[in-house]
């Protein structure tokens, strides 16, 4: 009898070291994003955007989002999150080497990131071969969710969905307005990312009866565009829809600016268009731009949540203020850790079983997205867009029009009306 009190005693005793063990793990998330190169603010502002979530998840905040109130991970005895920083400097190669390094050397427990659809395409074959889950807030080619991967799973919608925005904005905008649009010039880069939102823009394009007078592909971080825009000037197309990263999209500006091409309607795909750096480099040549985008801070009026983030992000910017790509890093993230926590393991197959039952409502998110929850094929099938127009400097929802913080600049204002604000 006392053998069998005094076994039990210490199964008692080991079964208490294990769950101390557990209360004290530490979860190790590799992260990657571009922090050199082009595009290297957005990169450092998604980062930002995710020390932000850590300090909300590993201590006590009064926000009304999974995780705020507790401090850590309670269902793993109030664990921490750690990240590690990769910069994949815009290159697949690059971003494959660094998962591949996460994975092997630094035994993180889940991938995040990482802008580039290329890249997140590259590193996240590394990930499902090693039975990793990666989780992504911002990369937008349709294809990621087209691979039929187990442990990729994508939180942010894709340009299929962000192009059926713009032809519902436009259809819209024609019964609102009484304008007719009827014909389309297509701009993307070369990359997976603009090859895709380039095909995604013709097929719809197509379909809904609209003329594609133009259909034009550039190398990706090109130094000259001027044979493209004099075709697109040529065109007289009555939307133009360009798919840029920043240093194109700037180029491209300066480039129409230069040989006075004005287009009427200017609907961009986001990327390079919604880099606030994008803005401060453009100044007022930028007014007129009207771009898709999950997120602007004038949804605060919708969204209370923004405003607490937002005072918690400038500690982790240098003072700078949520923009797109930073709140969609920010959501995913959450959403992941919200996973982990659920999942009460860092076992990946416990978390990727987790990530297939996330059901985040609405109210809880800093984005217009109807909430999180992800289909058979790993996308977010609650996702929610805007379109938004440079207007004096900064950004403004235009679209849906319930949503719109202020009116419509149509046409685009000319390069001669510009030179006069």
């Amino acid at each position: 009898m006392y053998k069998r009190l005094f076994g039990l005693a210490a199964a008692a005793l080991v079964a208490g070291a294990t769950i101390a063990t557990a209360q004290t793990k530490e979860v190790v998330i590799g992260v990657l994003y571009p922090l050199s190169g082009p595009v290297a603010q957005v990169g450092k502002d998604a980062v930002a955007a995710i020390n932000t979530a850590l300090e909300i998840i590993n201590n006590k905040n009064d926000l009304d989002m999974p995780l705020a109130k507790g401090e850590g991970l309670t269902g793993l005895g109030g664990a921490k999150i750690r990240v590690i920083v990769g910069d994949h400097q815009g290159k697949p190669d690059v971003g494959q080497g660094e998962t591949e390094r996460m994975i092997n050397q630094e035994k993180v427990h889940s991938m995040y990131g990482a802008y580039y659809s290329s890249v997140t395409a590259a590193g996240s074959v590394v990930s499902e071969r090693a039975g990793i889950p990666w989780v992504n807030g911002e990369s937008t080619s349709p294809k990621l969710t087209e691979r039929g991967f187990k442990y990729f799973f994508r939180v942010t919608p894709h340009d299929g969905e962000f192009t059926k925005l713009m032809f519902e904005f436009a259809g819209d905008f024609q019964k609102k307005h009484g304008k007719k649009l009827e014909s389309v010039a297509i701009l993307h880069e070369d990359s997976l990312w603009g090859s895709d939102s380039g095909s995604v823009q013709k097929k719809m394009a197509t379909d809904q009866g609209y003329k594609v007078v133009e259909d034009i592909a550039y190398k990706a971080k090109t130094t000259s565009l001027t044979s493209e825009v004099q075709r697109l000037k040529a065109s007289k197309a009555d939307m133009l829809l360009p798919s840029s990263y920043t240093s194109d999209a700037v180029l491209f500006l300066r480039t129409a600016k230069e040989l006075d091409y004005n287009p009427a309607l200017l609907i961009a795909q986001n990327a390079g268009y919604t880099d606030p750096s994008f803005l401060k480099t453009m100044g007022k040549d930028s007014d007129g731009v009207i771009t898709r985008s999950p997120f602007n801070t004038d949804l605060a009026k919708e969204i209370p949540m923004i405003g607490k983030v937002n005072a918690l992000f400038k500690k982790h910017s240098g003072g700078r203020d949520l923009s797109d790509v930073p709140a969609r890093a920010f959501t995913g993230f959450i959403a992941l850790a919200d996973a982990i926590n659920r999942a009460g393991s860092t076992d990946p197959e416990k978390i990727r079983k987790a990530l297939t039952e996330t059901n985040i409502p609405g109210s809880q998110l800093i984005v217009p997205y109807k909430g999180i929850k992800f289909g058979a094929n790993g996308q977010n099938e609650l996702t929610r867009g805007i379109l938004m127009q440079a207007q004096g400097g900064k950004y403004c929802t235009v679209y849906p029009f319930e949503f719109a913080a202020c009116e419509l600049k149509y046409p685009m204002p000319t390069w001669a009306e510009k030179a006069k604000m």
